[in-house]
């Protein structure tokens, strides 16, 4: 009998099937590698996105220091051009800013749509042709 994986039935922003993010840094709510989101994942850990070092900063000076190693929570501390799987209204805070890292869609959860238009993600889209 087959298991029922829950990531085979996640879609993306752009309605597919939810591609992974990062596998290092291993990314999402589940460090599983994928932005999958669901009920348990209060902070809506669904966008995708492209780190940058002026992102870095914004969220570090918003309180987030993403760049400093947490090893008790498996955490390596970000650099520019890590993928990792950010938090939908933080990216929508740093949008408002002008701040925002790329995306990539075909790995950001479908449920980002509830705090950002699709129109926006595509601006800074690195995987459209």
């Amino acid at each position: 009998m087959r298991r029922f994986d829950p990531h085979e039935y996640a879609r993306n922003v752009l309605g597919d099937q939810l591609q992974t993010c990062s596998d290092s840094p291993l990314t999402g709510f589940h460090r599983d590698g994928c932005c999958n989101t669901g009920p348990d994942d209060v902070g809506v850990r669904s966008v995708c996105a492209v780190m940058t070092k002026e992102f870095l900063e914004f969220s570090r000076l918003r309180g987030n220091d993403l760049t400093t190693p947490a090893p008790d929570f498996g955490f390596p501390g970000l650099k520019p051009g890590d993928r990792w799987c950010l938090c939908a209204a933080r990216w929508k805070e740093a949008l408002d800013a002008g701040m925002a890292p790329r995306v990539v869609l075909t790995a950001t959860h479908e449920a980002t749509l509830e705090f950002v238009a699709l129109e926006d993600l595509k601006k800074h889209a690195l995987d459209l042709c």
